[in-house]
This record gives C-alpha cells, sequence and structure tokens, in this order.
C-alpha cells in the first residue's frame, strides 16, 4: 500500500488519549456558525494562533491546547474539559479572554498543523474514532490558511 493510501483515514487517537467516554485530544478547537474545527500538530505548529485569527473573524473558542472529542448519534462532537478556561494563548503576548462554546459542536473538519500537502487538489482524507469519523486537511505551511477554513465551513469542499 502507497503512503497516500494509508494516509487517507487517520485515527484520531494519534492526536490524543483516549477513556471510556472521549478522546483528549491534545490540539485546539474552535466553533463557527456552529461548526467544529479541531486543530491538531507539535508544539509550536500554529494551533492557538491560527484559532486565534479564526475567533477574530468571528469564530467562538471551545477550547485551546486540549479539547474533548466524544461521539453523540454516530457524529464526532467537541467540548472543551469542564477546567477549561475562556482564554487563548497569544504567543509572546500572553492569555487572552475569549467567547466560549461551551455546549457539544459537531466535529466538521480536522487540520493537521504537522503535515503539509503541496499538491493543488490533494485527496479527500478522515480522521476517525469510535466508528465515526470528520473531514481532515494537511495545513503546514499555508499562511492563508485562516481564510481557507472559513470559506470551507460556509461553502464545503467540491473537489
Amino acid at each position: 500500500m502507497d503512503r497516500d493510501a494509508a494516509d487517507l483515514v487517520r485515527a484520531l487517537e494519534t492526536y490524543g488519549t483516549a477513556f471510556e467516554d472521549h478522546l483528549h485530544c491534545h490540539g485546539t478547537a474552535v466553533s463557527l456558525q456552529g461548526q467544529g474545527v479541531l486543530l491538531l500538530g507539535p508544539s509550536g505548529s500554529g494551533k492557538s494562533a491560527l484559532a486565534l485569527m479564526l475567533v477574530a473573524h468571528g469564530a467562538d473558542l471551545i477550547a485551546d491546547d486540549g479539547a474533548w472529542v466524544s461521539v453523540r448519534d454516530g457524529t464526532l462532537m467537541l467540548s472543551a474539559p469542564p477546567e477549561a478556561p475562556a482564554m487563548i494563548e497569544a504567543r509572546h503576548v500572553g492569555l487572552l479572554a475569549v467567547d466560549c462554546a461551551r455546549a457539544p459542536i459537531p466535529l466538521r473538519l480536522a487540520v493537521d498543523l504537522g503535515r503539509d500537502d503541496t499538491r493543488r487538489l490533494p485527496p479527500r482524507r478522515k480522521v476517525a474514532w469510535a466508528g465515526a469519523s470528520a473531514e481532515l486537511i494537511h495545513g503546514a505551511g499555508q499562511p492563508t490558511l485562516w481564510a481557507v477554513l472559513i470559506q470551507y465551513l460556509r461553502g464545503g469542499r467540491v473537489a
């Protein structure tokens, strides 16, 4: 099996720790118009910075630096851990207060900021956990990714 075929569906637990009723992902999550985006990647890859750009354009923070994923009715859902503060890290500035979405939000899109794909039209990818899945894109090195994500949530991907 080639690298692309093996990489089309990634186990979401690769990005976190599974518990009985949820998966704790080492990432940052936001909600825009009721649609959840889970930003994943290594430390320093820009998860909080990208989330801050999305918040500045109308998104609500779900959780910074650790989000819970659960499954409800076959859909991956994002929520904040109970102790998560209503703030986001702005590197080299400090912690900033933000509006937060506290109810579970359906996961529409996962973004891996530790991986890139230089093809104009990359293959469709998914993350999966506990029998449910959501779209996945590789986002490393894309300076306008915030705008891409906003348009993705507004109009969807057609190809």
